[in-house]
């Protein structure tokens, strides 16, 4: 049986018998809006903000309270201010959907759009429209299909997971690291290898979902959902976007599988469905039929599982291969693997005569079983091949596009390329991996400055200089992993 109450914050909820444990909750941090040249509208949008946090703070606080609750009236949480926060949320450069619709042509009737798309959704009458599919390269070479939301949609679907944070944060487990307030890639590849180097990881399973934003089982989805979202205007709005379509080459295809990946609500969904399908299941599988030490780390779809007996490896990539079939998912065969890797693994494949140990992917790096310069285990992470190789690619085709540019322009333009790239790459142990980048990219230059010169007056003494003036040195802008991972998760 189960009991309604209304909480202090307004939101009724349904309550079960039993009480849930402990929660672990993250702080939701929207981002700033723009710079605004008028202090009474930087105010106003300051003050929206200020209402948000604090209304949506209710919500956080009843759901770390009341764990297996569903949130029967949250609809009123998807106020004006929380259409207007989600709007200055948003990218200002990016791609329009089909509606054609760019953010400062939105920006200049502001407050009267977010008026009537407030009413709209609130009376029923708010109407998605389909998703433009676009493509982005893959490093492999293959392309990756995006769904490019209309600017409205992105609106609704932005103050929507600001809602659906505030309630699951408290929810999902510690080991989920993709696209979730107050963390990010970094966090994950800290945690992967503090994990390797202090625990008993002997073997590393390298998994990869197949297409699993493309494959995800919407009805699944919106079951899920119903575990802890019990109004039903809220996952009437989830359906919508599902069921809203692809348009592509003027056709708008409506499928029953798949999230849209790239619209602003996929990833918190994609995240509700691996939490309940995989999540769970893992954490009870590690304490119940592990024999030895085991090691989890996801980030969105991309998940790498340690363990400290091989047998404890294989039966575990046996049950998940069962387990994921449940919700009509399925490990891709050429990328998924599992390899001997960790601190002995190296001995221990000497004494059976073996190589040295097998490297694997993850987040952009490619993880080494090294030594130190005193001869003792390092994890080594460096940056992946074809990541380099795909964004030299992308500065050699940019560089030829702003070839007769003048050359501090072209610096100003490289220095922020290389910047970003050392920002994500910049880790200990990779420093060969950026040195030899930024090389690459004066080569690149000084090849491009040479197509354009008749006398080719671009030595590598003068590209040296030139250099040296525009591009950011080499240097390793990263904490050791363990020492990052200990101060935000003291022991």
């Amino acid at each position: 049986m189960h009991d309604s109450e209304k909480s202090d914050s307004g939101i009724v909820v349904t309550k079960p018998t039993n009480k849930a444990g402990r929660p672990v909750a993250e702080p939701v941090e929207p981002r700033p809006g723009t710079k605004g040249n008028a202090d009474q509208q930087s105010t106003h949008r300051a003050q929206s903000r200020a209402r948000v946090t604090q209304a949506l703070g209710r919500v956080r606080q009843a759901a770390r309270q009341r764990k297996k609750e569903k949130f029967t009236a949250l609809l009123h949480h998807i106020s004006v201010d929380t259409l207007r926060t989600a709007f200055y949320a948003l990218k200002r450069k990016a791609a329009p959907g089909v509606d054609g619709m760019t953010w400062q042509d939105y920006e200049a009737d502001l407050e009267l759009r977010i008026e009537d798309l407030h009413g709209r959704v609130h009376r029923g009458a708010y109407r998605p429209q389909p998703s433009r599919r676009a493509y982005i390269d893959k490093a492999d070479g293959k392309q990756r299909p995006l769904a490019i939301a209309a600017l409205e949609d992105k609106i609704v679907q932005g103050a929507t997971v600001m809602v659906l944070n505030a309630i699951y944060e408290g929810d999902f487990v510690g080991f989920s690291y993709g696209f979730r307030p107050g963390r990010g890639p970094h966090d994950a590849l800290d945690a992967l290898s503090t994990a390797i180097k202090t625990r008993k990881v002997n073997w590393i399973l390298d998994a990869d979902i197949r297409n699993f934003f493309g494959a995800v089982s919407q009805d699944w989805l919106v079951r899920f959902v119903e575990h802890r979202i019990g109004d039903k205007r809220i996952i009437r709005l989830i359906q919508k976007w599902l069921r809203a379509g692809i348009l592509e080459d003027g056709v708008v295809t409506v499928d029953d599988r798949g999230t849209g990946q790239g619209s602003v609500v996929s990833p918190i969904l994609a995240n509700i469905y691996l939490h309940y399908c995989f999540d769970l299941w893992v954490e009870r599988w590690r304490r119940q039929e592990a024999l030895g030490d085991m090691i989890v780390v996801r980030y969105a779809d991309d998940l790498v599982v340690g363990f400290e007996h091989e047998g404890d490896a294989r039966r575990f990539l046996d049950a998940m291969h069962d387990r994921l079939g449940e919700f009509a998912l399925s490990l891709h065969p050429d990328k998924t693997r599992l390899i001997e890797f960790g601190r002995f693994a190296a001995n221990d494949r000497k004494l059976r005569g073996l190589g040295k140990p097998e490297t694997f992917a993850f987040l952009g790096f490619t993880f080494i079983c090294g030594r130190s310069r005193r001869g003792n285990f390092q994890l080594q992470r460096k940056t992946r091949r074809d990541r380099m190789r795909r964004k030299l690619g992308d500065i050699k085709a940019e560089l030829l596009r702003r070839m007769h540019q003048p050359i501090p322009e072209q610096g100003k333009w490289l220095r922020q390329v290389v910047a970003g790239h050392f920002a994500y790459y910049a880790v200990p142990t990779n420093s060969r991996a950026l040195s030899a980048f930024r090389h690459y990219v004066t080569d690149l230059w000084r090849r491009t400055l040479r197509r354009r010169c008749q006398k080719d007056g671009f030595t590598w003494e003068r590209m040296t200089k030139l250099v040296a003036h525009w591009l950011p040195p080499p240097r390793i802008l990263h904490p050791w992993p363990d020492d990052r991972f200990d101060v935000r998760h003291p022991r």
